[in-house]
């Protein structure tokens, strides 16, 4: 007993300098935040439609299902709109096919055709969806210039349809936003389209914002003058290969773009075939714990 009395008043001692000296090493020298990987793709899905026009659900699960993403951003998506998608809500039946949570965000919104007897059918929506693997905090639908194509002789004004989704990416919180921009040759709505978008995603926010993604199909090439600006605070993961139409593509007009705190370490176009007449963008992105 003496013994042992006798080394822990020299041991403990001992212990708890050795303790001292590592926390102040560590306090010295942090150690280096580990990234956490993520997979994104982005993909117009031609309301169900393949390249051939034909409304085939399950090709397009087998296609996105094949990205392996944690996250994709969709275009073009149907929520009970008409026959072409058979009246289907794409957005739930996709996240449900393919086990993920769903945010939506419509373009147009309009009154259902009148029922002849029944339950009054749901509203006719048609728009932009975010697909996670990681549970959606928050949604949120903001307002872009637009120029309709639900009527006759249309004037640009703000039109709802840039979806922002906040997703807890293993404790990060992530700002998906997704976005399908005008097709039209003139620019000028398109270059509207991204000064309103630069100003949502650069809105304050309290604390510490979260690290923000857009995903979307631009209509535009990467060297669009009325892309110009968001090449100054946003990176092209740039996948070296055109994306539309998908047979034979010979433009890229299907993007993935990140922000700060993102880095992306490869991208690609997926060999989807005709399952719709754009091919998606995968990325592997590492983000950054701040």
């Amino acid at each position: 007993m003496r013994i042992h009395l006798a080394l822990r008043r020299h041991v403990v001692p001992l212990l708890l300098a050795i303790g001292l000296v590592l926390t102040a090493s560590a306090a010295a020298h942090p150690a280096t935040p580990r990234p956490v990987p993520l997979r994104v793709a982005t993909y117009n899905i031609h309301a169900g439609a393949g390249e051939d026009e034909v409304f085939d659900l399950d090709r397009q699960v087998r296609a996105l299902r094949s990205l392996d993403a944690d996250v994709i951003g969709l275009q073009e998506v149907d929520v009970h709109w008409g026959e072409r998608s058979q009246w289907r809500d794409l957005a739930r039946e996709l996240a449900h096919r393919l086990g993920k949570h769903v945010a939506f965000a419509p373009i147009y919104s309009l009154d259902p055709e009148p029922a002849a007897s029944g339950p009054t059918p749901p509203r006719r929506e048609f728009g932009v969806a975010v697909l996670s693997r990681h549970p959606v905090l928050r949604v949120r639908n903001h307002e872009i210039t637009r120029l309709s194509t639900q009527g006759e002789n249309p004037l640009p004004e703000p039109a709802p349809g840039f979806l922002q989704a906040t997703v807890a990416v293993r404790g990060l919180p992530l700002d998906v936003y997704a976005t399908h921009l005008d097709y039209r040759p003139d620019p000028a709505v398109r270059a509207a389209q991204v000064a309103d978008m630069l100003r949502v995603m650069d809105r304050p926010c309290p604390g510490r914002c979260p690290a923000h993604l857009l995903l979307g199909d631009f209509n535009a090439r990467p060297d669009a003058p009325e892309l110009a600006p968001l090449w100054t605070t946003l990176r092209d993961a740039d996948p070296g290969a055109p994306t539309f139409p998908a047979s034979a593509p010979d433009r890229r007009i299907d993007y993935v773009a990140t922000g700060a705190g993102i880095t992306v370490r490869s991208s690609w176009t997926a060999p989807t075939g005709i399952a719709s007449d754009h091919l998606p963008v995968v990325a592997d992105l590492h983000l950054t714990r701040r």
